[in-house]
């Protein structure tokens, strides 16, 4: 474990085809679809990226996922985050990567589950050319009550017992996309750790993603988690462009995406704003971000951060770890956001623009005294 820092990376699973995608996007769709097909909308855009030493990679290759782990070691990455998708009923998209990380033992490198509790709905995205007729959602997103619960927590029992789990204070680490959206969350926190302790376990240091204004964060920070990462983007939008500004230009995107103006930030001006006084707290960990364009998956409607660059992310890279310096060891955390999100932009892995620069950027925030 890092003592400057414990940088823990979103991992996204969706490099390899479901029928559910295949079903609405078109036979053989994965998230290189829509990184492939992205043009710059402005000069000077970079798009499409192009991946460059692990190439138009596909999950189930186990080569590729020893490779992804051996440059996030590289880089000073305590481990993935793996983002796991149960949408109640013991339906599941997208599991396949980690069962095989799980059952195979293989690689040798630690990891977490962040639950992506969110419905997937075929209108997200700008090519939103539904095959499934009138329903909105490719998969929504349901709690059906207590016995979901409990097959949930069963479908990953074998990934919380192995060796290679990330814990905090002992207890395993797992992540909610939107804790505000589970019902009753008091009584699923209280479940899974009264499973977590018949099999053995030491129970869950559960932690919650929030973002938005404070007024928002305080009431996810009452819900009865371990912990909370603030996702401060609006945040610090709204300090670039002025919160009026930025809700107008929200407004224009989401009803006029072909003659509003892009919500386009610096990324230097983003990451001067990007951590506010709730991250100083011991139960909140800061997001680091290398970058984010979501144009390959939203056009117009898009956030774009442009100039980032290695030199820009590892000065963003030192302030947060000031923020947590005065932190016990066990809480200096970071969430990085992300590894491999290449259709929001905001990945670590090579490209042919910048090579092994983030990777080698994040190296030297972490190691440099």
């Amino acid at each position: 474990m890092n003592t400057k820092a414990r940088v823990i990376a979103m991992y996204l699973p969706q490099y390899h085809p479901i029928p559910e995608n295949d079903a609405v996007w078109g036979k053989g769709f994965t998230e290189w679809t829509n990184v492939g097909r992205a043009k710059p909308l402005f000069r000077g855009h970079y798009q499409p990226r192009v991946p460059s030493d692990l190439g138009y990679y596909d999950l189930r290759l186990p080569e590729i996922r020893s490779a992804q782990a051996e440059l996030a070691r590289k880089a000073g990455v305590e481990g993935f985050m793996y983002w796991h998708y149960w949408f109640g009923n013991g339906r599941q998209a997208l599991e396949r990567p980690f069962n095989e990380v799980v059952t195979s033992g293989e690689p040798d490198f630690p990891f977490c589950v962040g639950w992506g509790n969110h419905s997937w709905r075929n209108d997200q995205w700008q090519d939103a050319t539904s095959r499934l007729g009138k329903t909105p959602f490719i998969f929504e997103q349901l709690y059906p009550g207590p016995e979901d619960h409990i097959q949930h927590f069963n479908s990953l029992l074998h990934a919380f017992k192995d060796k290679r789990y990330i814990t905090v204070d002992g207890k395993l680490l797992f992540l909610i996309w939107d804790p505000k959206g589970i019902p009753d969350i008091e009584s699923f926190i209280s479940l899974w750790n009264k499973l977590a302790q018949e099999h053995g376990l030491a129970g869950f240091h559960f932690v919650g993603l929030t973002g938005g204004s404070s007024e928002k964060q305080s009431k996810v920070f009452k819900l009865g988690l371990d912990a909370f990462c603030t996702d401060n983007q609006w945040i610090a939008e709204s300090c670039v462009k002025g919160s009026y500004t930025r809700l107008i230009m929200e407004k224009l995107g989401k009803f006029f995406p072909r003659i509003s103006p892009l919500k386009r930030f610096r990324y230097k001006d983003i990451i001067q704003h990007i951590f506010t006084q709730e991250d100083y707290k011991e139960n909140v960990y800061p997001i680091i971000y290398p970058n984010w364009d979501r144009s390959p998956r939203s056009g117009r409607r898009a956030t774009i951060y442009t100039g980032s660059t290695p030199e820009l992310f590892k000065k963003h890279v030192k302030d947060a770890i000031k923020i947590i310096s005065d932190k016990s060891p066990e809480h200096r955390i970071l969430i990085l956001r992300s590894w491999n999100e290449w259709a929001e932009g905001n990945y670590m892995e090579p490209d042919l623009r910048f090579g092994l620069g983030y990777i080698n950027a994040l190296h030297d925030a972490l190691t440099e005294q």
